[in-house]
């Protein structure tokens, strides 16, 4: 069947095929059996198919910032799921064929039993990284399910600590090879027709800041923090810590907006948008914290952080000083080995691997300090297995994990909620990726926070620690103070 789509002055237009991939070999209309309709690429085009639904509850759009980086390549959006689960404190609401159920269990158990009633298990395909499956965001404090943790932080942003979809269909750009495919299960024919239909909530003003932003804490108030945790260190309670402060401010507007803004300006590989209820989650996030292909797990953990300069000799100078940095890689091993760790308890015994330690990799506002761990998943775990393993992050806690966060909730005085949490999918082939949810920033009922830390080590300087905070938001923070109600 042929179509054609004018959208956005956007022309799609090609054959809708019934054809599985060939690993499947399947043509009938199956609703456990993937179909790939092949639609014309364009570059744009996947976010303007998209902007009609990003004011719906639970559309998610993953976003590889299309830039030169090695994760650019794939952007992924979802829309109408199946199935919700919603995390809040010890509770979880599960969404299912218009019947609501409360449990009281292990969020990631939950997630892997619906992922499993789904009967669907195709193979991998041979290109693209995502089938269908659970896609969404796994809150840091969703930690507090597995570890026991203090309450002293103010639980003040009202996003759940879980919001994860189940989606049976996804658009798919792949931005290597050109190609655009929309997976679906059952006929594609009403899903073409979903995704050109007009929006159904009334428009949006455009996105503007009605405040300044504010930290959370002053300077002198971070610095009072910092020794807090260098006496910590020197007590032995922790090898490193990572203390953020937040900032926030006032706006009205289309969140979808600032998210189109600050994306131009940060090309980050691990970006998405997802609405949540009637707020939002926008990461411009360049760091992995997991991924399964083939069974292959792989993360890539950031620690070690600089400014980009304007002058390019100045700027390679400061890459090299990073590179040569022996605080910052001692920082790096610190999160390496606890990494190698959380991985180690679900891994194939003797599969973990580090191939590549302190490499250094440029983005927008910094360079970063970049490691990466691999390791084989047995075939009889789940990807769920591995993520609860290893959540939340090190990388953003510090080391050991729960003494690090114990030390945390004692001094920054909010909740970190989603940030330095994870946005990603499990794909229903069993492939796995998601993001840490740093350079991320969170609406709640008119206010929108964006966090930034860093991890402190014995011989951290408190001036440098708090300088490399607003290094990275350099990039986000002034660009939507900027903008203020532009189109």
């Amino acid at each position: 069947m042929r179509f054609m789509i004018i959208f956005k002055g956007i022309v799609l237009e090609g054959v809708i095929s019934t054809m599985c991939c060939p690993l499947l070999r399947v043509e009938s209309m199956s609703q456990n059996s993937p179909h790939f309709t092949a639609l014309p690429y364009q570059p744009g085009a996947i976010t303007a198919l998209f902007a009609p639904l990003s004011a719906a509850p639970w559309s998610a759009l993953l976003h590889s910032g299309h830039a030169c980086h090695q994760d650019s390549r794939f952007d992924i959006m979802v829309a109408d799921p199946r199935v919700t689960l919603t995390t809040r404190g010890n509770v979880t609401e599960l969404c299912r064929d218009g019947q609501t159920s409360l449990f009281a269990g292990d969020p990631f158990e939950l997630l892997q039993q619906q992922l499993e009633l789904s009967g669907i298990t195709p193979a991998p395909h041979g290109v693209l990284p995502f089938l269908g499956g659970a896609l969404g965001l796994f809150g840091y404090d969703l930690a507090r399910r597995l570890e026991t943790l203090p309450w002293v932080a103010s639980a003040d942003v009202g996003l759940p600590d879980m919001a994860v979809g189940i989606y049976h269909w996804a658009l798919i750009a792949d931005n290597q090879l050109q190609e655009l495919t929309l997976v679906s299960y059952g006929d594609p024919a009403p899903l073409l027709r979903r995704l050109t239909a007009a929006p159904i909530s009334q428009p949006i003003g455009p996105f503007r800041l009605t405040c300044d932003w504010r930290s959370n804490m002053s300077r002198s108030e971070y610095g009072r923090k910092f020794r807090r945790i260098q006496q910590h260190l020197d007590a032995g309670d922790c090898y490193q810590v990572c203390l953020a402060q937040r900032f926030s401010a006032l706006y009205q507007g289309s969140e979808w907006q600032a998210f189109l803004h600050l994306l131009a300006h940060n090309k980050a590989p691990f970006s998405a948008f997802i609405r949540i209820g009637n707020e939002a989650v926008i990461s411009l996030s360049p760091e992995r914290f997991l991924s399964i292909k083939t069974g292959q797990i792989e993360t890539r953990p950031i620690k070690g952080t600089l400014p980009r300069l304007a002058d390019p000799l100045a700027d390679e100078r400061q890459k090299a000083t990073l590179a040569q940095s022996a605080k910052d890689r001692a920082e790096n091993l610190m999160i390496v080995d606890l990494l190698r760790n959380d991985i180690g308890r679900i891994a194939a015994p003797g599969s973990v691997r580090v191939p590549a330690l302190f490499a250094i990799e440029s983005f927008t506002a910094v360079h970063h300090m970049v490691s990466t761990i691999t390791a084989t998943l047995p075939a009889d775990r789940h990807p769920c297995e591995l993520i609860r393993a290893c959540f939340p992050g090190g990388s953003i806690t510090g080391a050991p994990k729960v003494s690090a966060m114990k030390v945390i909730e004692q001094l920054e005085p909010s909740r970190r909620n989603a940030w330095c949490g994870s946005i990603g999918y499990i794909s229903f082939c069993g492939a796995l990726d998601c993001n840490i949810a740093i350079r991320t920033l969170l609406t709640d009922q008119g206010t929108i926070h964006c966090w930034a830390g860093g991890g402190i080590v014995a011989d951290s300087t408190e001036q440098a620690e708090y300088q490399e905070t607003l290094a990275k938001v350099a990039s986000i923070l002034p660009l939507l103070t900027q903008l203020n109600g532009q189109p």
